[in-house]
């Protein structure tokens, strides 16, 4: 297999990397800088100068306003604005349901809620966990019932709505059938967060940043046009999602960045009289990660080159799930170890520590999740032992 990029890769990827640095305003790049957290208005800010540009929703196809980039250059542009440190854009409008609602949505759907995704004048979040039904999503008890009058009445409760306070939709996964099996007799359905009846009580992590909310439904009548694929045939939907948050949470870009901050922080970090980095059971750590994220780089590479085929994710996306989120993990492990006392600072830290060293906590904390969200790593064994080794 040929791992090279071409020519014209190589080039984009130039062309990807000088305008995303002419292109962050200069208070979004001094928190780059140091990988600082960025606010929701931050994050939209950014939405908006990557709509203008045309690359907001790399993978779209041109039909519904995408760019026509081929898979390789969206993969580099993914992995560029990961290596800028860029804000991350909120994922749940534009890499999930927006595609999903290309695949499974009636031409009314895409009309109505695409072009909205696209410029940012919408933002949604997702309504799949609740308090008893987290990795064992088909575990869900909020119901959707038909009231005869074209509509569902919805109640029930979601948790960890990720940045639920600021979205104005939500796609749920709702109960419209208790009598089958758990898998069955649900459906997805889209619903306006302005709609009475609708409560969202945010949530602060532990590392200090407003991530997660509950979201309540008390008696929410959604029109049944928000239906979005069979009735009852939500499961199919959810899965299909799934497989685009799984690939996005095995991505390459940010474990580099934040591999980068672990030897910035070792070289600017001294231990009688020397840097850390010096040190040969740190050098070996941090090669042992090294070599770790260099395999999963070429996992990557394939899963990019069948994509670049037309193939969509697959059940090996749940490898790329384990390793990424394993190695996002081990990066922030060995950064708190390296920092020492700093790592006690949390995220009530200005001028109390370097800069370089300020959010690493807190995205600690937060990082601590990526092994469970997006299904847990243990779900996803069953997956790869179920669908790819054959075994029952």
């Amino acid at each position: 297999m040929d791992m090279s990029f071409s020519p014209e890769d190589a080039a984009f990827r130039r062309d990807a990397r000088e305008f995303i640095a002419r292109a962050m305003p200069p208070h979004l790049a001094s928190k780059a800088a140091v990988d600082g957290h960025f606010e929701m208005s931050e994050i939209m800010e950014w939405h908006r100068v990557l709509f203008t540009k045309g690359w907001v929703a790399p993978a779209w196809p041109v039909e519904h306003g995408g760019p026509g980039l081929t898979a390789t250059q969206r993969f580099i542009l993914g992995e560029e604005l990961a290596l800028a440190g860029a804000p991350g854009l909120s994922p749940f409008g534009l890499s999930m349901v927006g595609p999903l609602l290309m695949q499974f949505g009636t031409e009314a759907q895409k009309r109505r809620f695409l072009p909205r995704i696209l410029s940012g004048d919408e933002v949604w979040c997702q309504g799949y966990s609740e308090p008893n039904a987290g990795s064992d999503l088909a575990s869900l008890r909020t119901r959707a019932e038909d009231d005869g009058r074209g509509n569902f009445v919805v109640n029930g409760q979601k948790t960890w709505t990720t940045y639920g306070q600021y979205a104005d939709w939500i796609f749920c996964l709702v109960r419209t059938d208790a009598s089958g099996k758990k898998q069955q007799g649900i459906s997805f359905l889209l619903v306006d967060m302005k709609t009475p009846g609708v409560v969202v009580k945010p949530m602060l992590t532990i590392g200090g940043t407003p991530a997660f909310a509950e979201t309540f439904f008390e008696n929410v009548v959604v029109p049944k046009e928000n239906l979005v694929g069979p009735l009852h045939g939500g499961w199919t939907v959810a899965k299909a999602l799934l497989g685009h948050e799984r690939t996005m949470i095995g991505g390459v870009g940010a474990s580099l960045r934040a591999l980068a901050r672990v030897k910035r922080i070792a070289r600017a970090t001294t231990r009688g009289g020397a840097p850390l980095l010096d040190d040969p059971e740190i050098a070996a750590k941090i090669a042992r990660l090294e070599v770790r994220l260099r395999s999963l780089e070429m996992a990557n590479y394939r899963t990019l080159a069948t994509a670049a085929l037309g193939h969509a994710p697959g059940p090996e996306s749940s490898i790329l799930k384990i390793r990424g989120s394993e190695i996002q993990q081990d990066c922030f492990e060995l950064a708190m170890e390296l920092m020492g006392h700093d790592a006690l600072s949390w995220h009530e830290t200005e001028g109390a520590v370097p800069p370089l060293e300020a959010w690493v906590p807190s995205t600690y904390c937060y990082n601590r999740a990526t092994t469970i969200y997006g299904g847990s790593n243990e779900i996803q064994k069953n997956i790869i032992a179920k669908l790819i080794l054959g075994l029952s």
